[in-house]
C-alpha cells in the first residue's frame, strides 16, 4: 500500500508492507501528471514501513526510470535497509536526478524540500 502526498513540487511517497504494481502505476500517474502540469518534480520515498516488492514493481521502476528520468529533480529516499539504499543507488543509474539516500526523515524532507 501506498500514500502519496503533494506539497508544491515535491512528491512523498510512503510505501506501507508489501509495494505492489498497482502502487507504482498509482505513483506514476501521480508523477506524470505533475510533470505535464507543473514541471519536474522533487520526490521523497519513505520505505521504513515497505516490507517488500514485487517483481513486476523492480521491472516497472526500471521501465519509467529510463523513460521519464529527467522529469526529476531532486530523489529522496528514507531507509534503514541497505538493500533498499541499493536499490535506490541502481535506479540512479536511470536517472538525472540527485538521489540521496538517507536514515532519518526530516533530513530528508527538508532536502527534497529544497531546489
Amino acid at each position: 500500500m501506498i500514500t502519496i502526498q503533494k506539497i508544491n513540487n515535491l512528491i512523498v511517497v510512503a510505501v506501507i508492507g508489501e509495494f505492489t504494481l498497482s502502487d507504482y502505476k498509482e505513483f506514476e500517474d501521480q508523477v506524470l501528471y505533475q510533470f505535464h502540469f507543473e514541471g519536474k518534480a522533487n520526490l521523497l520515498f519513505d520505505w521504513r514501513d515497505m516490507v517488500d516488492y514485487t517483481l513486476d514493481v523492480a521491472w516497472e521502476e526500471i521501465k519509467f526510470m529510463r523513460e521519464h528520468g529527467s522529469e526529476f529533480n531532486r530523489v529522496a529516499v528514507v531507509t534503514d535497509s541497505q538493500w533498499q539504499a541499493w536499490s535506490a543507488w541502481v535506479s540512479n543509474l536511470f536517472i538525472d536526478a540527485d538521489v540521496v539516500v538517507f536514515s532519518d526523515y526530516d533530513e530528508a524532507m527538508q532536502w527534497a524540500s529544497g531546489d
